[in-house]
């Protein structure tokens, strides 16, 4: 007993010998400052209902329209990755910091608790084998743990899993990320899911192909409704000219929406 008590300690006088610093600005107290918080930008409720991307009123974004991100319900995020949010999601993922993870976790617990859909089981995006050892955890299990631990949703780690290695999405344009990850999840030998809601969980949307093939394994093996939530939604680089040059996607879309409703567009706006 007395050892048991002794190992309790253990994390309180971590903390002392080296208290926690923020990852951004280096302030001590904690891995992400309260200044730092308030940096962070939410999506907000005006985006794509189907893959979250932000818009100038609530809707269907006009690539959903064409191709939606079956068989994803719904794609959520509840920041744009950038500031100090995208630091601390790089922290957790490259530099292991993994007290990140509770941190990252509370909006993802707020957002849940404020969006109620009935959830029957929570799964995070598997990382390959080879990744999961060099890297020594799945940053998007530690967000799933937390969730399911704090709302008592069941964690599904015995659903997926990613069995081709994918090169990295980040320099990937929309069609190289959706050929990247075609194919590379599968179903676990046994998995079932008799049309049971499966909330996915990940730290980072794009384009949402990573989380597309990941709903498609669970599809497979009788999933019901899926959808999707991350901590952060990111900007894809896309390559704009004229007057959309030097803008990001999102602002160039917004340029762009905001011009459709003018009586008398700006034809250059074909180009988004």
């Amino acid at each position: 007993m007395r050892f048991k008590s002794a190992l309790a300690r253990l994390p309180a006088l971590f903390d002392l010998l080296f208290p926690p610093r923020c990852v951004y600005c280096g302030q001590l107290g904690s891995y992400l400052c309260e200044q730092c918080w308030s940096q962070a930008t939410p999506l907000g409720p005006d985006i794509c209902i189907r893959c979250g991307v932000p818009l100038t009123r609530r809707g269907v974004c006009h690539r959903c329209r064409l191709t939606p991100p079956d068989p994803i319900r719904g794609i959520r995020g509840v920041f744009f990755y950038r500031g100090p949010i995208a630091h601390a999601i790089r922290s957790l993922k490259y530099q292991g910091v993994q007290a990140l993870a509770p941190l990252l976790a509370a909006p993802l617990i707020d957002y849940i608790r404020t969006h109620p859909i009935p959830i029957d089981g929570l799964t995070p995006v598997p990382l390959h084998p080879q990744k999961l050892a060099e890297r020594g955890f799945n940053q998007s299990e530690l967000l799933a743990r937390e969730i399911a631990d704090s709302l008592n949703i069941p964690l599904r780690t015995n659903l997926i899993q990613r069995s081709r290695s994918t090169r990295s999405q980040a320099q990937l344009n929309r069609e190289e990320r959706q050929r990247n990850m075609a194919g590379a999840f599968s179903p676990l030998e046994g998995a079932h899911l008799d049309g049971q809601t499966i909330l996915l969980i990940d730290d980072v949307a794009t384009t949402g192909a990573t989380l597309i093939a990941s709903a498609q394994a669970l599809k497979q093996i009788g999933a019901g409704d899926i959808w999707a939530l991350t901590v952060a939604r990111a900007n894809i680089h896309t390559v704009l000219d004229g007057v959309y040059a030097g803008l990001s996607p999102v602002e160039a879309f917004l340029l762009w929406d905001s011009a459709r409703r003018e009586p008398t567009p700006d034809p250059s706006t074909s180009i988004i």
